[in-house]
């Protein structure tokens, strides 16, 4: 059953259309990867979803409920269901609450705390790692990993079905990396949750997700199977993308495909293809005709005129075991 689909999502910044079309489907119980260079429109749709901006065209069901369609009030227990997991987990926690407080504060403003939500809480924080003497203190007393723990936490507190985690794993060591996506798969097997993984690093994404979808420029170019994908990118700037992928082992190292030129502003994009200024493999018909995502077999779609013979490739190497 699918968890989550946007459809035809257009996302608009004045004068800017960060997103322009886009279709995700996230599966119950699933982990779907969203990658792309900075500036793609990523951390745009993970606003979009949890209702912090809004669709300018497009739709969002959630469960199967349309959410421009549904009562205030079922539209709000809705958005409920998705949570967000900040980029910056340290600056999304109010310096002058403590850690119990920010945990307590969402289930306040929904008017849904009661007597037995401390104890709930106690546990939650407790089940992935938080004592509840960190309870207590604020902010700046937490590391990188515990704040993303207590951002964790409150994402759970609302008990949702789907979490967005952006950029979860930035700026952690690697075996701090390492601990947090087992604790992520390990609430989902256990919880039943769906995530949606935004993310640079595509060793985490080979790792823990099981479809995955690259966008550029506020679009999806290529999508499927996360397996299948990184070993057969089908789009040449998939392809060029995972070239980038760093790797200590030499056996697992791809030649590098360099892209020429500078990503071109979301304000004007290039008439045709978006990737056709910077595609090593561009033709004539790239240049005027915008391609279309197309499904294709093995449940992959991609948007190109001349997409590549796909070749096996590998996996990027994990960094969890």
């Amino acid at each position: 059953m699918t968890a989550l689909a946007l459809k035809d999502a257009v996302i608009r910044y004045d004068r800017l259309t960060a997103v322009d079309g886009v279709s995700l489907e996230l599966r119950r119980g699933e982990t779907l990867g969203l990658v792309g260079e900075s500036g793609c429109g990523k951390s745009s749709i993970a606003r979009a979803l949890v209702g912090l901006q809004p669709l300018a065209a497009g739709t969002l069901a959630i469960e199967g409920e349309t959410l421009q369609d549904a009562p205030t009030a079922r539209r709000v227990d809705l958005q409920r269901k998705i949570q967000l997991l900040f980029q910056d987990p340290a600056a999304s926690l109010s310096p002058r609450m403590t850690v119990g407080s920010l945990l307590a504060e969402p289930l306040k403003i929904r008017k849904v705390y009661t007597p037995d939500s401390w104890s709930r809480i106690v546990g939650l924080a407790a089940s992935i790692g938080l004592g509840e003497q960190l309870l207590s203190r604020y902010p700046h007393q937490l590391s990188g990993g515990q704040a993303r723990r207590v951002a964790l936490v409150r994402a759970l507190a609302a008990e949702p079905s789907i979490i967005v985690a952006d950029e979860p794993t930035a700026g952690l060591d690697i075996s701090i990396q390492g601990e947090l996506l087992n604790l992520l798969r390990s609430l989902r097997d256990r919880l039943g949750l769906s995530y949606l993984l935004i993310s640079h690093n595509l060793n985490v994404v080979g790792r823990v997700t099981d479809r995955v979808a690259v966008m550029y420029l506020g679009q999806i170019v290529e999508s499927g199977p996360t397996a299948t994908l990184f070993r057969n990118p089908a789009h040449p700037y998939t392809r060029a993308l995972l070239s980038a992928n760093l790797t200590l082992d030499p056996s697992r190292r791809r030649e590098r495909i360099v892209l020429s030129g500078e990503l071109p502003s979301p304000s004007n994009p290039p008439s045709g293809c978006r990737f056709h200024k910077r595609c090593p493999l561009v033709q004539p018909k790239c240049e005027s005709d915008a391609p279309v995502l197309q499904a294709g077999p093995g449940d992959r779609s991609v948007a190109c005129h001349f997409p590549l013979a796909t070749t096996p490739a590998v996996i990027p190497q994990a960094i969890v075991g």
